[in-house]
């Protein structure tokens, strides 16, 4: 597998990962008493690693280009 699909796949993992942290905030939210620090770090951790990968993968396209390379979806 090529980096770029491995950036993809775990771009893909972490926003599962950031949604489940989303969710068990909620629920610690709606239980009445204030939540530990951990639970909130639940959703944010993930959050800033989606950012990076994010990032890379919207660069993507335009670093292929200024670089001359094909496009991206021309691959195979």
């Amino acid at each position: 597998m090529k980096i770029n699909a491995w950036f993809r796949q775990i771009h893909r993992w972490l926003a599962i990962a950031f949604t489940l942290g989303v969710v068990v905030n909620f629920i610690a939210l709606g239980g009445g008493e204030e939540p530990d620090f951990w639970v909130y770090l639940l959703a944010l951790i993930p959050l800033f690693l989606l950012l990076f990968t994010g990032l890379y993968l919207f660069v993507l396209p335009y670093a292929l280009k200024w670089r001359g390379g094909r496009r991206v979806s021309e691959r195979a």
